[in-house]
């Protein structure tokens, strides 16, 4: 018995480890499937598209105007317009921007200024690009619109002016809010006309880091180091998007603007957006590059598969563009499409929404002259037939 006793315990001694561990993977195993991945590549919430950015031509696109969640790709629009009124004289690289309490009250990501705490305009271009900090959008847009709610509705007006026809804006930073909604082809065309429109300002959206007082942040943006030739533009992330990113990448000459909405992690979605990019730059003639590590983990780990599957139809589309003057002018479009105080159309979740079939396809995005302006007047843009404020939701996840 005693002998018996004493050969058990060793046995137990080596099997509780294991035990250990085979419990700790159960419980990883009930995390997940409680909390699955929001979106990824090929899901119902996945859109793509590639853009050559001198044409406007469409090399590759899938889901191309289904509304999907922008997160923090709002602020690209917020960039926009604060853009313009430096552009207009409105506001100087140094003009200071007031946190105010609702401002500061923001959730991450966020610089975390007090109320009454203020930062130059040119400290909030940068970090907004690099942090993507949701108190400065949240600031910026008061400053510039009166209050958030009311700035919204003008980056409503001026994207519908851009030739945005399925996007709209809620909120200045993107954080959740059920009618805050985009296309993956409004997110290329605001890309142009953020690279067209302000050659002088797109510089910002290459920054690596930021300095803030002791601290130095590091731009979000990873495919600016881990793909050859991205330049910018931004990245996004709530739990109902996935992870978002719209790209500027220029190789011997030939630029491209690409577009991914809807990946389960940052990893998927850059390795991703790189494998979209490099069929997009082997379609027009440019000779492949060597890629960096986190692009040469895409082949091993089926990303570049993916990118083709996902386009492998090349089925030629009905001819569309997207921007100014199309119809009617882009100022009346933009005030019948905020006009009537209805809820924009909520993306449906992926239970119930059947995935649109992928297809490469050679349609055209507007591409305006470098540095022109549209034709909407500030006039237009602060019509007062705009609808009453809607209120955001509470954030739901921190946000970048």
């Amino acid at each position: 018995m005693t002998s018996s006793s004493a050969r058990s315990r060793p046995t137990r001694s080596r099997r509780a480890p294991w035990r250990g561990v085979a419990a700790l993977f159960a419980a990883c195993a009930v995390w997940l499937t409680a909390f699955p991945a929001a979106a990824q590549i090929g899901s119902e919430r996945y859109s793509a598209m590639v853009v050559d950015a001198r044409t406007g031509t469409v090399l590759i696109a899938a889901n191309p105007d289904e509304q999907r969640y922008p997160a923090s790709l709002t602020k690209m629009m917020t960039l926009y317009m604060l853009f313009e009124a430096l552009r207009e004289g409105r506001v100087q690289l140094n003009t200071p921007i007031r946190m105010s309490d609702e401002a500061a009250s923001r959730p991450p990501s966020k610089l975390g200024l007090p109320p009454g705490a203020t930062l130059t305009a040119e400290q909030a271009i940068l970090a907004l690009v690099t942090k993507s900090a949701n108190d400065v959008a949240s600031a910026v847009g008061e400053h510039l619109g009166g209050s958030e709610e009311r700035f919204a509705q003008l980056m409503t007006l001026r994207a519908r002016a851009l030739g945005m026809s399925r996007t709209t804006f809620r909120n200045a930073s993107g954080l959740p809010d059920p009618d805050n909604v985009t296309t993956a082809r409004d997110m290329a065309t605001l890309g142009l006309r953020l690279i067209h429109d302000f050659p002088d300002r797109y510089r910002y959206f290459s920054t690596m880091h930021f300095a803030w007082g002791r601290q130095m942040i590091r731009n979000h943006n990873r495919m600016l180091g881990d793909y050859d030739g991205a330049d910018g533009i931004k990245t996004g992330y709530i739990r109902d998007s996935g992870f978002n990113i719209v790209t500027s990448a220029q190789r011997d000459g030939v630029r491209l603007v690409g577009v991914t909405m809807g990946g389960s992690s940052w990893v998927e979605r850059d390795r991703h957006m790189g494998a979209l990019l490099d069929q997009g730059f082997a379609r027009l003639g440019v000779a492949a590059r060597p890629p960096s590590a986190l692009m040469a983990a895409a082949a091993a780990t089926g990303a570049v598969g993916a990118a083709r599957a996902a386009t492998v139809s090349r089925r030629a589309a009905t001819t569309r563009q997207v921007g100014p003057g199309q119809g009617s002018t882009a100022a009346a479009a933009a005030r019948r499409a905020v006009s009537t105080p209805r809820r924009a159309a909520t993306p449906t979740p992926p239970a119930r929404q059947a995935m649109a079939r992928p297809v490469v396809q050679r349609t055209r995005v507007v591409v305006p002259e470098q540095g022109s302006r549209s034709t909407t007047s500030l006039g237009a843009r602060r019509s007062n037939s705009l609808p009453a404020p809607v209120r955001r939701s509470g954030a739901t996840a921190a946000q970048r």
